[in-house]
């Protein structure tokens, strides 16, 4: 799910997380689908550097160290705490106020993986594979169509696991 737009970010993240999908809600990384392979250098530096901080092993070095590696490691946090355990491309990918994400739609279209866009009457319903016309100024219309959303993955989610 990537949501970007202040009034929706954090109903994203929620969302996502209740949904078991990967978020972002910062801001997308240009190259982060296209370039996949410096975004999974990143997520591995990410994971290391939360592994080390879990162990303790960012207060054993030099105080500037430690606060330049925390730096980082926020930074990360920030902009890839949503996908921190993606391994590979999507499978599809739902977008929010597509005119605002329109970086992540474009490398969706370039890679072929399929989009579904909430899209308000400023945004071209052929860019996105499925539009879902709605306010996306108002976030209880996001958070409606969201939670539709989540309630039917977490269905079929469950309806696969039951078949296999």
């Amino acid at each position: 799910m990537v949501g970007i737009k202040k009034k929706a970010a954090d109903f994203v993240v929620s969302a996502a997380i209740r949904a078991r999908c990967h978020y972002v809600n910062k801001k997308w990384l240009d190259g982060m689908l296209t370039n996949w392979s410096t975004t999974e250098t990143r997520l591995h530096k990410f994971r290391d550097l939360r592994g080390e901080q879990k162990m303790g092993k960012l207060n054993r070095l030099p105080k500037r160290d430690a606060a330049m590696l925390k730096r980082k490691l926020s930074t990360l946090q920030t902009y890839l705490g949503g996908i921190k355990y993606l391994t590979g491309l999507s499978d599809i990918v739902i977008i929010v106020a597509q005119q605002k994400e329109y970086t992540a739609l474009r490398e969706c279209v370039i890679l072929g993986i399929p989009t579904l866009c909430l899209i308000d009457t400023n945004c071209d319903p052929d860019l996105a594979d499925i539009s879902i016309p709605i306010n996306d100024d108002v976030i209880a219309s996001i958070r409606l169509i969201l939670n539709k959303l989540v309630s039917a993955i977490c269905e079929d989610r469950s309806s696969y696991i039951r078949s296999h």
